[in-house]
């Protein structure tokens, strides 16, 4: 399901800027903590002005954490190009990132100095642009982004570096057969016609621009009249406005006239026969596309999000009860599309073991059908508004979410209140309105299946062949150069310890639980930690600890899986599992007033979770299909490999599931292991939100205080990970495959060691951000190898292993691991450099304010410092953790730590 609510992010994303801890100040926390509703209407409090020059600008006070997103909006997208010059919006939207005139450097390294959330995405309607930093950093990102509206550097020597970044992009997600037959199905649906053609373009096209055509289209389009801005957070409005008529309001209006509008053929191709693509893959599946739906802003598009609803959001929806539960599919989901000009409705389903794809195509086929005969009921509309409403307020809780709104509908319509109105035709829909809307679009579709040949993965080991002779990486990039294109402002850090923590209690039974009161948006969010992770999978039954949590809400002694997911579906709630290597994650969604029900199905599905044959049958087949997919996923199956062969037989962390293991797991082994590791004392719950906490705290008592503790805690001691004795490399093909994904590393740490902190500053220098890292700057924005590169300590409970991950062109392979290998081999041998430590510093500490403002990551942060064993509260002590850390503890780790002589390198590569 994809509602109005969350239309904006049927997106490409070009970048991708680093996401690190944050931190909020005391008083911040108490307002917070003090802060009434706001309701639910996004636009009160909004602010809109037109500046002389034509620029919109919105501004919104949200004064309960001290940071602040910047977006700004260009109403342009695919929608405007043609052919030949399809996919320019997109690339231009790289080079933006490339520098100014006025600040010839990666602005990745500004944003990054900022601390700042940063990215940018292109969409069939819109380009935008934000990032999210503390409030003192507002200033700089204003005059960033209004720098790179008009002065972009946007030449031919920028270009050719960042189309081969592109290239990279388009063929990763060619890497996808849903893509590939994506492509075949919009281009039946809308031939000849922006809305056809993919978004990042037509690889001749892309392979194609001249500088000049990027100019000319940027001249055209980026320009203040046709821009909005959007601030949202910890702002007062005049003295925002002032600003922004200080930065934007100097641009003067360009003289450009602006183009028609390119339309090409709306007409729908009549198509008497699915389209077939029959490529090597895992799985068949199928797409059916409804074009010419109403477009964003028509009456008609809340009745058909309605519609979407009642079909396929979530395990009480029409389709998921008539096919997945009868095993007919694998999975099956729908999105409702509302463009600015068009929209459209697309099924996407896999096929259950031994069922066919016409099958299914007649299966989704039979429940619209039964909708246009028969209609909804009165409770399904009910059901189905409350979740778009629910999934409404649930969506802006954070800043940059009801920024994306406001802007979106401004961009797309002209109008930023447009959700007001959408959220009245919703309360006017009527279960008459959603069976005339059935009839209406639901007629003829466009058909796509997939049908796999056989996948057929072949590997071969040993030493590495990586010739790349006489490579010298350049001289790292000083993070002083950046001080010269920012304010003093951007470098001045916030140590100051707030002394509010989360209120924790322990049951007598062993559970832990930790309360934090916020009243930023009545909603409240569930993190927890149950030590049941896959490192517990016995021999033989990989894939079991995984089973288990898919199961806990397919059924309990008292309630079935159908009644499980409607009490929390027709409120717009959601609650989760899943199992990592070392334990299962929880995670949880409401409502305020919702609060207690997810609660109580939280304590119901942890106690009483009886694992119907039926449901754990079900299970195992969806599991079956999905590992195929894993298996033919470059990315997924280098991971995989790499975690297999790291971890040596008979660790815990070596097996991974397979079709033996899966088909050898019995309910009895579901059962037993549910019983002896899901027990209140391996258990810790976090909530954070709004409530009162005195009677949650006497509520989770109540549901949770029956919940026997086991008499003998089972516990596991893992034996320490060798590092490999020299290179060791794996290379495995897949045929139907455009890019390559490699990924490198070797054992690591845990994180519990007392040199994490360093290590975490001297991984954000070696790659820790793809735009500004010593790999990022290296093999993306100099050679142009990689559309995304990163390096991480995954550090845990246990040692995890230090991985460096990049997807590349095939032939690029050894040119780009040798490049990482030097750079690896430079860092240890030099270290990095004082500057680079104070950057890094920087960037993590001034990110600090921003994490903290979003609920979700405020909670899992939380949640760490309990299953660490660290104090609550010790996470509030990061920014002083990391700035205590000298040169020397970092260039030890470097020294000590890193081996670039004894990595493991696994490849994934479709065949030369």
């Amino acid at each position: 399901m994809l509602t109005f609510i969350a239309r904006m992010l049927v997106i490409t994303l070009a970048v991708v800027i680093l996401q690190s801890e944050s931190f909020t100040m005391n008083h911040w926390l108490d307002r917070a903590e003090a802060a009434p509703h706001q309701g639910t209407e996004l636009v009160a409090g909004v602010s809109q002005t037109r500046l002389d020059n034509g620029l919109t600008v919105l501004i919104k006070p949200v004064n309960t954490s001290p940071v602040v997103t910047v977006q700004v909006w260009y109403p342009v997208g695919s929608r405007n190009e043609r052919p030949g010059i399809t996919g320019i919006s997109h690339q231009l939207e790289h080079l933006l990132f490339k520098g100014t005139k006025n600040r010839p450097i990666q602005f990745g390294r500004l944003f990054s100095a900022l601390g700042s959330e940063s990215n940018a995405f292109t969409s069939y309607d819109v380009t935008a642009y934000y990032g999210v930093v503390g409030k003192d950093k507002m200033d700089a990102l204003l005059e960033l982004e209004a720098d790179r509206m008009v002065n972009a550097l946007v030449d031919e020597k920028a270009l050719q570096s960042e189309r081969t970044v592109v290239l990279s992009e388009l063929d990763g997600n060619e890497n996808n057969p849903g893509t590939r037959l994506y492509r075949r199905v919009m281009a039946a649906g809308y031939p000849n016609s922006p809305y056809g053609w993919s978004v990042i373009g037509n690889r001749r096209d892309v392979e194609n621009f001249t500088a000049q055509d990027i100019q000319q289209y940027y001249r055209t389009f980026y320009r203040p009249d046709r821009a909005t801005v959007v601030v949202v957070g910890d702002v007062d409005v005049n003295n925002t406005l002032d600003k922004i008529k200080n930065t934007f309001g100097k641009i003067k209006l360009p003289i450009v006239p602006e183009p028609p509008e390119y339309r090409g053929q709306q007409a729908v191709q009549e198509l008497n026969a699915p389209i077939v693509l029959r490529e090597p893959g895992s799985n068949p599946f199928l797409q059916m596309l409804f074009p010419n739906l109403p477009a964003m802003g028509t009456a008609d598009v809340a009745g058909v999000d309605v519609l979407d609803t009642i079909l396929t959001s979530g395990k009480s929806s029409r389709l998921y009860q008539a096919l997945v539960q009868s095993g007919l599919a694998s999975n099956v989901s729908g999105n409702a599309s509302a463009m600015k000009t068009t929209g459209w409705y697309l099924f996407s389903a896999t096929p259950g073991q031994g069922k066919s794809l016409d099958e299914l195509r007649q299966g989704i086929w039979q429940e619209i059908n039964r909708i246009q005969r028969e209609g909804i009921t009165e409770a399904e509309l009910t059901n189905a508004k409350n979740q778009i409403r629910s999934g409404y307020i649930l969506s802006n809780r954070n800043i940059r979410g009801q920024a994306f709104q406001l802007g979106y509908n401004q961009a797309v319509l002209g109008d930023y209140r447009y959700s007001e109105r959408y959220l009245t035709e919703l309360a006017q829909v009527t279960a008459a309105d959603v069976q005339r809307l059935a009839q209406k679009y639901f007629q003829q579709p466009i058909v796509g299946y997939f049908e796999p040949t056989v996948v057929t993965a072949s590997a071969s080991s040993g030493a590495p062949t990586i010739q790349h002779s006489g490579y010298t990486p350049s001289s790292p990039v000083d993070p002083k150069e950046v001080k010269k294109y920012l304010p003093a402002s951007a470098f001045q850090r916030t140590l100051g310890t707030p002394t509010r923590t989360a209120d924790r209690f322990t049951l007598d039974n062993g559970l832990t639980v930790l309360l934090l009161v916020d009243r930023s948006s009545p909603t409240v969010t569930i993190a927890g930690d149950i030590d049941a992770g896959s490192g517990l999978d016995p021999q033989g039954k990989a894939g079991l600890a995984s089973l288990v949590a898919q199961n806990l809400l397919n059924g309990t002694t008292t309630a079935d899986a159908l009644t499980l997911a409607t009490e929390l579906e027709k409120r717009g709630a959601s609650l989760s599992f899943s199992a990592n290597r070392e334990a299962v994650s929880v995670s949880g969604v409401a409502l305020q007033e919702d609060a207690p029900i997810l609660l109580k199905q939280l304590s119901e599905v942890l106690q009483k979770a009886n694992f119907p044959t039926k449901e754990l049958e079900l299970s195992r087949q969806r599991n079956l299909i999905s590992l195929r997919s894993e298996l033919d996923n470059p990315g997924s199956l280098a991971r995989r490999t790499f975690q297999e062969v790291l971890y040596p037989e008979g660790h815990p962390f070596h097996a991974m599931r397979t079709e033996e293991t899966l088909t050898a797991i019995t309910r009895e082994d579901v059962v037993n292991f549910y019983r002896q590791y899901y027990r209140p004392e391996r258990t810790t719950i976090v909530m954070v939100g709004d409530f009162d906490p005195e009677s949650t705290k006497r509520n989770i008592s109540a549901l949770f205080r029956e919940w026997q503790r086991s008499e003998i805690t089972p516990s596991q001691t893992l034996p320490p990970v060798p590092y490999p004795p020299g290179l060791m490399r794996k290379t495995l093909t897949l045929q139907g495959k455009t890019q390559a994904v490699t990924v490198l590393g070797h054992p690591g740490i845990s994180r519990t060691d007392d040199r994490y902190y360093a290590a975490l500053l001297l991984n954000q220098v070696i790659g820790g951000d793809t735009l500004s890292s010593r790999l990022g700057t290296e093999i993306r924005d100099r050679q142009g190898l990689t559309y995304g590169i990163y390096s991480q300590f995954q550090a845990g409970r246990q040692g995890g292993p230090f991985v460096v991950q990049m997807q590349t062109n095939p032939q690029d392979v050894d040119r780009a691991i040798g490049s990482t290998l030097t750079l690896l081999k430079q860092i240890q041998r030099e270290g990095i450099t004082s500057s680079e430590l104070e950057a890094a510093k920087n960037t993590l500490i001034n990110n600090f304010p921003v994490d903290l403002a979003d609920p979700g990551t405020l909670a899992r942060i939380i949640l760490a410092d309990q299953i660490y064993g660290l104090p609550p509260g010790d996470f509030y002590q990061f920014p002083q953790r990391l700035n205590s850390i000298n040169l020397n503890q970092v260039n030890d780790i470097a020294r000590n730590l890193l081996q670039p002589d004894r990595l493991l390198i696994v490849t994934v590569s479709p065949p030369s």
